[in-house]
C-alpha cells in the first residue's frame, strides 16, 4: 500500500500522539514514518515534568488537557497493561522579592481562575513538602498538587502501540528526503522506502522541520538547542514523596525532581546552546558548566554543595522565538498541518496537541483554538512570550 489519507512525519511524543488520535477519531488509512526508532530521539532525552504551570494561558488550556490523559493512561490509549510513569508528587515554585514576583503571582491567580487546584504555601509549609530545601529568600511560593512527572518513552510507545492496535501503519528507520508536489498542493513524500502519496500529510519532525523549510520554500522560525540535565547524588535524599521544584530566583531558573534513590535531577529553564544543524548526539558537558549549576544548587539545597554527579546528559529543543509551538495549516499550502517548536514543554502538552492537530487534519472543531499558535503570529507581533523571559517555563 502507498497511498494513505494522512501521513505522519515523526515517531516522537507528539507524532505518535497524533497517530493514536488520527485513529481514535476515526481515521482508518495512517502512515508514521519515523528516521529511527519510536521515541529514541529527542523524546527520549525528556526530562518528564508535567504541570499546568505556565505563564502564558494558552498553555495552561493544553496543559489542562493533557492532564487527564495522564492521570487515566491506561484508559486513555484503551490498554489496561498502558503506564506512563506518573509520579504524582506535586509541582512547587518560588520566586524571591525582585521582578519575577509579579508575573508568578498572575501566572497562580490565572491558574485558579481556569478551576486549577493552586495552593500558596509559607516557607514551613514549603520546607514541610520539601524538607532538604531553604526558603528563606522565598517571597511567593506556589504549589500544584496534581502536578508531578512521568516517562516520555513509555507515553511514546504507549501511543503507537494504541495506534497500531487500530490500524496505524509505523515505518521505522525510513527517513524522509522530499515532498510530492502538485503545484500549492502536497499530495505526499519521498523516501529511502520509496514513495508514499496522501491526502493529508502532518509533520511533527521536531529538530528536524528545518528540512520541511526547504522542501516549502518557507521560512520556518525554529532552531535546535541543546540544554544539559544533571543527576546529583547526595545523602540528603530527594524522595519520590517531594515535589518537583521550579527556582525562580536562581540565575539558570533551574528545576529539580526526584531521579530516585539518593539522586535529584537538575536542569537549566533558560536559553541554551544553538546548534548549527539538527542532532542529538550528546554534547559535551564541562566541569565548569558542572561547577556553575552545582553553586546555584547548593543555595537553595545547602545539603548538596558536598554532592557528587552520578550521571548527566544533553536534550535538543526545538526552539521557536517565543518559546512556543506553531500549530496547524502553512499559510497557503494545502494538504500540509504542522506541530513544531515546542521548546522544552512538548511532551507535558503531548495529549492535547496530538489530539488538536488530529482534529485539525480531519477537518473537526478543535477543542482549543490553534490560533495563538498560527505561523503568522511571527510577523504580526502576537508572539506567546511567557511572563518570565525566555524559557521552558512559559
Amino acid at each position: 500500500m502507498s497511498h494513505f489519507d494522512f501521513i505522519v512525519i515523526g515517531a516522537g511524543v507528539i507524532g505518535t500522539s497524533v497517530a493514536h488520535h488520527l485513529a481514535s477519531l476515526g481515521a482508518r488509512s495512517v502512515l508514521v514514518v519515523e528516521r529511527g526508532m519510536i521515541g529514541a530521539g529527542t523524546t527520549s532525552q525528556s526530562s518528564g515534568l508535567l504541570r499546568t504551570h505556565y505563564s502564558v494561558r494558552q498553555n495552561v488550556e493544553l496543559a489542562r488537557a493533557s492532564w487527564w490523559a495522564f492521570n487515566n493512561f491506561a484508559e486513555y490509549v484503551g490498554d489496561d497493561e498502558a503506564s506512563c510513569g506518573l509520579v504524582k508528587c506535586g509541582y512547587m515554585i518560588c520566586a524571591p522579592d525582585g521582578p519575577k514576583l509579579d508575573p508568578l503571582r498572575a501566572s497562580l491567580d490565572a491558574q485558579r481562575a481556569m478551576d486549577i487546584e493552586v495552593q500558596l504555601l509559607g516557607r514551613d509549609e514549603a520546607r514541610e513538602r520539601l524538607p532538604i530545601a531553604q526558603f528563606d529568600d522565598a517571597a511567593l511560593i506556589g504549589f500544584e498538587p496534581e502536578a508531578g512527572f512521568a516517562d516520555a518513552y513509555l507515553v511514546a510507545t504507549s501511543f503507537a502501540k494504541s495506534a497500531r492496535r487500530r490500524g496505524v501503519k509505523i515505518l521505522e528507520g525510513t527517513t524522509v528526503t522530499g515532498l510530492v508536489r502538485e503545484g500549492r498542493r502536497v499530495v505526499g513524500i519521498e523516501t529511502n522506502a520509496g514513495r508514499f502519496t496522501c491526502a493529508t500529510l502532518i509533520s511533527t519532525q521536531n529538530i528536524w522541520t528545518p528540512e520541511l523549510s526547504g522542501w516549502i520554500g518557507v521560512p520556518l522560525p525554529v532552531a535546535a538547542e541543546r540544554h544539559t540535565v544533571l543527576a546529583l547524588e547526595c545523602e540528603a535524599r530527594y524522595s519520590y514523596q517531594m515535589p518537583a521544584f521550579k527556582d525562580l530566583g536562581s540565575a539558570g531558573m533551574l528545576y529539580y525532581r526526584s531521579y530516585g534513590g539518593s539522586q535529584m535531577l537538575v536542569s537549566e529553564g533558560v536559553v541554551g546552546e544553538t546548534l548549527n544543524a539538527p542532532e542529538t548526539e550528546q554534547g559535551d558537558i564541562s566541569l565548569d558548566y558542572v561547577a556553575e549549576v552545582g553553586a546555584q544548587v547548593a543555595e537553595r539545597f545547602p545539603a548538596y554543595e558536598t554532592a557528587g554527579l552520578a550521571s548527566s546528559w544533553t536534550g535538543v529543543y526545538d526552539v521557536t522565538p517565543d518559546w512556543n509551538p506553531v500549530l496547524g495549516k502553512m499559510g497557503d499550502i494545502e494538504g500540509l498541518v504542522v506541530g513544531f517548536g515546542f521548546s522544552g514543554h512538548g511532551f507535558k502538552l503531548s495529549p492535547a496537541i496530538g489530539k488538536l492537530l488530529a482534529q485539525h487534519a480531519l477537518g473537526q472543531p478543535t477543542d482549543v483554538s490553534l490560533a495563538p499558535y498560527a505561523l503568522e503570529r511571527f510577523a504580526t507581533g502576537a508572539l506567546l512570550t511567557g511572563k518570565y523571559g525566555l524559557g521552558a517555563v512559559s
